[in-house]
């Protein structure tokens, strides 16, 4: 437990700085691209667990193995970031190089990201979204397994906490989903937002709002049709799958550059302590508590996993109506944290170009001679 938890602390420290890399590499169009690249191997990571753990502990007949394998990976991003990752100055993109020097205490961050109306709502909606990606990963599988029980197909499958093939097929789903939205998001973003000025909320919410039907429909058609479940579980994916890049984008430039990395680290905490930290376990308690209700049967199992993940369309209809919210004033935000964040530096100029002061005096003095009588 100790050593999974400095893991915890390790990724967490990771994800908190990371972005704000991007941020300060990056601008404008540039860093949507950048930002959409790196958060499509959440998803994309996300699912190779669900198929590498699943297959690693099937061929060693051990669950541990799974875990033994990602030392391997993250030595593998430790190489990248020790000998190829830059470490640029706070809002160098922002600045043509220059970098923002202003220091400001903790405290001072906290009220500054506490004021900010399209930061907080748009934290509570990456919250939802936090909550429902990790009921939906971690009960999924199982819910499909008992699904296939329910039918009759696959009765052998009652001995098993999880049918492996569902954790193959629901780790394909999730890589597939996460890059298709992921980029869809990020296209529609830069369409529209020239032309919308709070585009990107909106896409956020429409992600969110237009899984929950499709989640719905999901949980309901398990009992009979597998097939079709799979259908919807994958649209509702990629409209929840739309969020990622976006949500991100939004942090980046509604906060000034020297307080990214803490408006980065709350957001991420407030996520995870009330989002996908506990939801896993909120929708088990929910099932546990419905089953008791009855007497226990195979039947009776399967439904009351399916009421009580109900309650992941409703969360994600109220996160969609906190970026409906954060579309009201994202534009007011934006501007507030403009004076440090221009969205295309300047092209350099060639001094040969520069006209000489002798021209530069005579087209002065010329305009100075047609303002007078």
């Amino acid at each position: 437990m100790l050593l999974r938890a400095l893991v915890g602390v390790g990724e967490a420290s990771y994800s908190t700085i990371a972005p704000t890399i991007i941020g300060d590499l990056f601008v404008g169009t540039q860093r949507s691209a950048m930002i959409c690249v790196f958060y499509i191997f959440i998803p994309v990571g996300s699912g190779l667990g669900y198929i590498t753990g699943a297959g690693i502990a099937t061929v060693t007949g051990d669950w541990r193995w799974a875990l033994r394998v990602t030392p391997i990976m993250g030595l593998v991003g430790l190489f990248l970031l020790v000998f190829l990752c830059p470490n640029p100055p706070r809002g160098a993109a922002e600045t043509h190089g220059e970098g923002v020097t202003e220091q400001s205490s903790y405290l001072e961050d906290i009220k500054y990201l506490l004021k900010n109306k399209s930061y907080v709502l748009s934290t509570l909606g990456v919250t939802a979204t936090a909550f429902l990606v990790g009921a939906l990963g971690f009960w999924t599988p199982n819910f499909l397994s008992r699904a296939q029980v329910f039918q009759g197909l696959q009765l052998e499958c009652i001995k098993e906490p999880c049918n492996p093939t569902d954790s193959y097929i629901f780790g394909a789903v999730t890589v597939v989903t996460g890059i298709l939205g992921g980029c869809l998001g990020t296209c529609l973003s830069r369409w529209f937002r020239n032309k919308v000025p709070n585009a990107d909320p909106l896409i956020c919410a429409l992600g969110l709002l237009g899984s929950a039907p499709c989640l719905f429909i999901a949980l309901f058609a398990a009992s009979a049709s597998i097939p079709t479940t799979y259908v919807f579980i994958f649209l509702g994916e990629v409209l929840i799958s739309l969020n990622w890049a976006v949500m991100a984008d939004i942090l980046l430039y509604v906060v000034v550059p020297t307080r990214r990395s803490t408006a980065e680290a709350l957001q991420i905490s407030v996520c995870h302590l009330l989002g996908d930290a506990g939801s896993p376990y909120l929708v088990g308690v929910i099932s546990d508590a419905i089953r008791r209700s009855k007497p226990p049967t195979h039947g009776w199992n399967f439904e009351s996993l399916k009421y009580s993940l109900l309650l992941c369309p409703f969360v994600g209809i109220l996160g969609g109506v906190f970026f409906l919210l954060t579309a009201l004033y994202i534009a007011e935000d934006r501007k507030a944290a403009l004076p440090l964040v221009e969205e295309d530096p300047p092209p350099p100029q060639d001094p040969s170009s520069e006209p000489s002061m002798e021209l530069k005096n005579q087209g002065d003095g010329n305009k100075a001679g047609q303002k007078q009588p």
